[in-house]
């Protein structure tokens, strides 16, 4: 419960942990010397001093006052209403409060101790009919300057956590840029890195180069294969069209088809299996205006799609062509298997929402992580007899959300009763 709590005043930052970590024990430090020094030698000095000058001035009263002159005492005596009534002490002065202790526990007769002055100390003493008021330099009570220990202190301690810092920097410069990197990369951006700073710094950034080459690597070798896949299973379908052209109209039509079903089947294979869907290089794109241009395309197709929300402004690095394709298949799937779909835009300063929403049976809470996975179609939330589709559209828009660093979720429709589907992903 302690952790917990104290997790909520952590900085999140590295750079603000850093920092915390160094001037944290500093400051400590510089707080328990200054109380033992304040307490223990300070203060003890003080009361040292206070107590001489307490007995000099009981001597010179009682026994010898041509004295005074001689110890640089000023001695006068004065009526009782001019004598201060409470002792008088700037709130800054805190060794004025061991002086005044001081003073009245060794001079029973002081009627109050004027500490305004901070160049000089004066005692009200009573007597009978007067009061005797005796003025000294206060440098004979109090340390002098006693205020450069802790500005040396404060300064130097200052100064050591300021290079401090500056090295601890240094350090942490490889880390940024490792995880910058990192972030880029997760996002369908490869940026330029170098390994450096300390031996485990460049230990890891190493393996994240090997790891990133292997993804890249093993990414081409996939698209070379899928291309002369493309080309072999390509070349027999052109026969077959030829061939059929050579048959009745009778037997031609049906075959016709199932050659344009199997065509469409490869094509969307092939553009799943060679992440066409998340290609191209990342732009300035104002995502507000992509999508209501892709509703726009599916309202001429026929399709009852509207765009019901749109919040927020400003421009997102995406790849256009692909968060189009993901906003099409959500929106085939709601016209496909209802009846209406609305679409949301919500565009914060830290995230991006994409919403397509529509009035169809749904997918189930249990069946919906298996309904992002290729080639799976659910009965009878997505059955069969419902367009020529392959299980593909929600895994596609599922890996261009993941290539931007975001997710999709799928959830029920609260508006409208179906399947609500949301592209997520930090700007």
């Amino acid at each position: 419960m302690l952790f917990r709590w104290l997790k909520r005043y952590v900085p999140r930052g590295l750079y603000g942990r850093a920092a915390l970590i160094l001037i944290l024990p500093v400051v400590t430090l510089q707080l328990v010397v200054s109380v033992v020094f304040i307490q223990r030698h300070f203060e003890g000095v003080t009361q040292q001093m206070t107590r001489e000058v307490a007995r000099e001035i009981r001597v010179i009263l009682r026994d010898q006052p041509d004295l005074g002159a001689a110890l640089s005492f000023k001695i006068a005596e004065l009526p009782q209403s001019v004598a201060p009534e409470a002792d008088i002490r700037p709130w800054f002065d805190f060794t004025g409060i061991v002086v005044i202790r001081t003073l009245r526990e060794m001079l029973p007769l002081a009627r109050s101790i004027d500490l305004s002055d901070d160049r000089q100390v004066v005692v009200f003493l009573s007597e009978d009919t007067s009061v005797r008021r005796v003025q000294f330099d206060r440098r004979r009570v109090s340390a002098s300057n006693p205020h450069q220990l802790l500005v040396n202190m404060v300064f130097f301690g200052a100064l050591m956590t300021v290079i401090a810092f500056i090295y601890m920097r240094n350090q942490l410069r490889p880390i940024t840029r490792l995880a910058r990197a990192a972030e880029a990369f997760g996002r369908g951006r490869s940026v330029p890195y170098t390994p450096g700073g300390a031996v485990e710094v460049r230990a890891a950034g190493s393996a994240f180069l090997d790891m990133r080459a292997r993804i890249e690597r093993h990414i081409d070798q996939r698209t070379m294969m899928l291309s002369g896949v493309s080309h072999d299973l390509r070349t027999p379908l052109t026969r077959l069209r030829l061939e059929i052209e050579m048959l009745d109209d009778t037997q031609r039509a049906p075959m016709e088809r199932d050659v344009a079903d199997m065509q469409r089947l490869i094509d969307a294979f092939l553009d799943f299996a060679r992440g066409d869907a998340a290609g191209g290089d990342p732009v300035a794109t104002d995502p507000i205006a992509l999508v209501q241009e892709v509703v726009q395309d599916a309202r001429r197709g026929g399709g009852d799609v509207s765009c019901v929300l749109r919040e927020g402004h400003g421009e997102v690095m995406l790849k256009p062509d692909a968060i189009r394709r993901a906003v099409q298949n959500l929106i085939g799937n709601a016209v496909r298997y209802g009846t209406k779909c609305e679409v949301s835009v919500l565009l914060s300063p830290k995230t991006l929402r994409i919403s397509v929403e529509d009035d169809g049976p749904g997918i189930a809470k249990e069946n919906r992580e298996d309904a992002v996975r290729p080639f799976v179609r659910l009965d009878p939330a997505r059955n069969q007899d419902k367009g020529p589709g392959v299980g593909l559209g929600l895994a596609i828009a599922a890996d261009i959300a993941r290539a931007h660093g975001g997710m999709l979720r799928l959830a029920e429709s609260q508006r409208l009763g179906g399947l609500k589907a949301d592209i997520v992903m930090a700007r």
